[in-house]
């Protein structure tokens, strides 16, 4: 795949997946806007390996659940540079994945639920609002959406997270079905569990070993796992597909 000359925006950039999505970028000649909340040193090391990986990149710190941020970020990126190709909205609130340590359905309060769909849908709304008008004027683009294959198989029932995470499927389905007469696509990638991440190193060896069993591919992913299938939807190699979700988990999910 050939980026060169594409822009990049990629929220949560600053480590984990989103750190391995810029740096999958970048190595296909991408110039990488990397989006990040408040670590400024990882931010900066991103930078440096999208740089080493022969792409160029940025680092741009905003909070994606802040509307007026989010149109600051968009509205710097378009004045220095002109234009952006690809949005992957990655960027979710902080959650542990520890089956010992979640909370069952009847120890969670509303609130949970409401900090991950702020999380997951109005951060990935702010971004595609403020990207839509330059889509539209251009007559292109691409949105690629964080999901999770927990939306079809809750093999540890992670309510508030994977609730959140079901609502951005549906959001991202509509929002394909009404960008797409303007030349606008939107897809999602749902990873299964991915580690080492910071989300992920709480799952104790067990459960990873439980998964893994039931693994058509016998392995837990990592990071570098979901970048061929994020990349592949950001290109024109699916120039014809829009609305869909691609699972990346080895096979646990089969549709």
């Amino acid at each position: 795949m050939n980026f060169k000359d594409k822009v990049i925006l990629v929220t949560g950039a600053s480590r984990g997946i989103g750190a391995a999505i810029a740096h999958a970028f970048a190595r296909e000649g991408a110039f990488v806007v990397a989006n990040y909340l408040r670590n400024d040193a990882a931010a900066a090391e991103v930078v440096e390996g999208c740089k080493a990986a022969g792409g160029d990149a940025w680092a741009l710190r905003a909070d994606v659940t802040s509307q007026s941020a989010v149109q600051a970020m968009v509205a710097h990126v378009l004045s220095e540079v002109g234009k952006i190709d690809v949005v992957v909205n990655n960027a979710f609130k902080p959650y542990s994945f520890d089956p010992d340590q979640r909370k069952r359905f009847w120890e969670l309060a509303w609130s949970d639920y409401q900090v991950q769909v702020d999380g997951a849908v109005h951060a990935t709304y702010n971004v595609c609002q403020a990207v839509l008008t330059h889509f539209r004027q251009r007559a292109q683009g691409s949105i690629i959406n964080m999901v999770s294959d927990l939306v079809e198989r809750p093999i540890v029932p992670y309510h508030d997270y994977s609730t959140a995470k079901s609502a951005l499927v549906g959001f991202s389905r509509h929002l394909a079905a009404e960008l797409g007469p303007l030349g606008i696509r939107v897809n999602c990638v749902a990873p299964g569990l991915v580690y080492p991440t910071d989300a992920s190193r709480a799952t104790k060896e067990e459960v990873k070993d439980a998964i893994i069993a039931q693994t058509p591919l016998r392995r837990i992913a990592k990071p570098e796992d979901v970048t061929g299938p994020v990349l592949f939807l950001a290109s024109d190699w699916s120039r014809f597909m829009t609305g869909q979700m691609l699972f990346v988990d080895g096979g646990l999910v089969m549709k």
